[in-house]
This record gives structure tokens, C-alpha cells and sequence, in this order.
């Protein structure tokens, strides 16, 4: 995923100041705070994971810039970020990819259920959604400094040589191959 992104709040905007919703364990907003905050106190959130598949059954896999504030450089099979206070998962979902991909008006589809993801750097709550375009990908907001296609059944050979995002990892790569495995049935 691509957590630590630029949430809502325009170009320029500073992150650490845009509202995020801190959340309990069943996603009841608790308190809009800064993503400083959030950051910070390693408080449970909302994200968006957004895996993109080109109609050859290709994942389109991108790099993290260096400066990203949670898994600086690594690798990721989902585009994604914080859900800004108030704002609707889905239209999330669709700035995520809009900003970091620099794909529009792209049908978002769910993937897989709603889930949690905890570890020692972040605490979240996030929905996966799946784009399949063969539009180009052009990264414009320097989040992303690198991509790639893989084909889903070799993505995890794949990661056994890069450093990879851990949510997106646990949560969406098993949504993913489930996917996968139904559009082979087919």
C-alpha cells in the first residue's frame, strides 16, 4: 500500500496537517486528528489499497520514494493511502489512484473483505479495491519512483528479492490470487 501518502487536501497541502479519523477496533470514528498525530501515536485509521491489473493478468507494482514517511523505497502492489476525515472509502480510493497513478475515471471493483493490519508501524483498518485498465500508469506526485507489471502467479517469487509493504502483502496479494484463481475458472 502506499501509507504515508498525500491525503486530501491539494498540492502543497502539508500532510502532516490533514485530518485523518482516529478509529476503535470496529471502525467508530473516535476523534479527527492530524496524520502527525495519527503518525505519532500509531493510532488505528482508515486506508485504501487500489491493485491495478492490466487485462494480460499483469499487477502493477510500483516503488515508494525515499521519503515516504512509513516504508521509505519499498516495493508495493497496491497503490493507496490514508482516507482523509469524512471522506467516503471509495472517493479515497479513486484520489489514490488518481495522485499516485495518474489514472482517472478508472471502475473500481472491491477485493476481498474489509481487514485490519497492525505491526510496530501502523495500525489500520482498509478496504482493497481493483482497478483492470491497460491505461499508462504516470506517476506525477513523486510518491512513486518506480513501476512495474508482474504476473499474479509470480509476484511472490517476485518479492522474495525487493523489500515490500507489509499490508498490501498480507492483505491484498491473497485477494488477489483469489481473484485470479476465479478468473481462470472462468
Amino acid at each position: 500500500m502506499t501509507e504515508g501518502g498525500n491525503a486530501a487536501g491539494g498540492e502543497g497541502a502539508n500532510a502532516a496537517d490533514e485530518l485523518v479519523e482516529w478509529i476503535d477496533p470496529d471502525g467508530h470514528v473516535l476523534q479527527a486528528v492530524t496524520r502527525a498525530e495519527m503518525r505519532a501515536g500509531r493510532l488505528r485509521h482508515r486506508a485504501v489499497f487500489i491493485a491495478v491489473v492490466d487485462r494480460a493478468g499483469r499487477v502493477v507494482v510500483h516503488q515508494r520514494a525515499a521519503w515516504k514517511d512509513v516504508w521509505p523505497s519499498a516495493w508495493d502492489l497496491a497503490f493507496g493511502g490514508v482516507v482523509a476525515a469524512g471522506e467516503a472509502w471509495e472517493a479515497a480510493a479513486a484520489r489514490e489512484l488518481a495522485e499516485e497513478a495518474g489514472l482517472h475515471e478508472v471502475v473500481l471493483a472491491p477485493l476481498g473483505d474489509q481487514f485490519a493490519y497492525d505491526d510496530d508501524a501502523v495500525s489500520l483498518l482498509g478496504r482493497a479495491y481493483l482497478a483492470v485498465t491497460d491505461a499508462a500508469v504516470r506517476p506525477s506526485d513523486g510518491e512513486v519512483v518506480a513501476v512495474d507489471r508482474v504476473p499474479i502467479g509470480r509476484l511472490r517469487p517476485w518479492a522474495g528479492t525487493r523489500v515490500v509493504c507489509p499490508d498490501s502483502w498480507q492483505a491484498v496479494l491473497p485477494a488477489l490470487e483469489a481473484w485470479d484463481a476465479a478468473q481462470q475458472r472462468r
